[in-house]
């Protein structure tokens, strides 16, 4: 069994995450972790007097500014998690969506967000031998552009759907700042079905960064990930925790 879980906003911060990577290690041996930054490459931005754009919960990366989020997801976040991970007892391995082919991209949208990419094809090779001698990627989402080779911005769901697709993952889990998926009453839903996702995101109820991570959930159910979970760190360690979502009708499709 391999599961993928992608931490991001406050959750990538909350001083129990460390130890819940580590339990959920110790009942299984495959396990790759996929973590985002914005915060920390909003913080740079605004340092060096870049003002950040999202669309949809995605962010416009300028060609200019990619070296930028390069230097915090690849450089300081990863490596604060690894570190962290590390000091729980988690053997993680640090790595970039760039390395080894693992994430090949094309422009998102027509290159609407600039040099932000979608991941097109997936080489699973170097997380399969880091996880199959025991140790846990924790991966960096950026990737390397098909048409030109150059590097790119990749949302952070959108990786972690595609990797949890390529390993044959039984369970992508994504792990936010809140306790699942509130319907239009602001109420935690436990459950989901496509005509649900469609609805929470033509009426407005899903917003930003939410509306990124159903749009991620319903591609890796599509595609034959068996479940999608989106919660807090309690749901790591909780089955039944965060919101559980299911695909409908295999050829329908999400709302771009």
């Amino acid at each position: 069994m391999t599961r993928v879980v992608k931490v991001g906003g406050r959750a990538q911060s909350d001083p129990t995450l460390p130890d819940a990577v580590a339990a959920l290690h110790a009942r299984e041996a495959r396990l790759c972790i996929v973590h985002g930054g914005g915060d920390a490459v909003t913080a740079l931005q605004r340092s060096l007097g870049q003002e950040p754009q999202f669309i949809n919960g995605r962010r416009a990366t300028p060609p200019a500014e990619l070296e930028v989020v390069r230097m915090v997801l690849s450089g300081t976040i990863n490596k604060q998690l690894v570190g962290a991970l590390l000091a729980a007892g988690v053997p993680a391995a640090g790595v970039s969506g760039e390395d080894g082919g693992l994430l090949s991209c094309r422009l998102f949208a027509e290159g609407a967000l600039g040099s932000v990419g979608e991941p097109h094809e997936v080489n699973p090779r170097l997380l399969n031998v880091l996880m199959d001698a025991d140790f846990v990627p924790v991966v960096s989402p950026l990737g390397r552009l098909q048409s030109s080779g150059e590097g790119c911005n990749v949302n952070g769901d959108d990786a972690a759907a595609a990797l949890a697709v390529a390993l044959g993952a039984t369970e992508l889990l994504m792990i936010a700042d809140v306790e699942g998926v509130r319907g239009s009453d602001g109420r935690t839903m436990p459950f989901l079905e496509e005509e649900s996702v469609r609805e929470l995101i033509a009426s407005g109820a899903a917003t930003g960064g939410m509306i990124a991570k159903l749009e991620a959930a319903m591609r890796a159910l599509h595609a034959g990930v068996p479940c999608v979970r989106i919660g807090s760190v309690r749901a790591i360690a909780s089955p039944s925790a965060g919101t559980a979502i299911t695909a409908g009708t295999p050829h329908a499709a999400v709302a771009r």
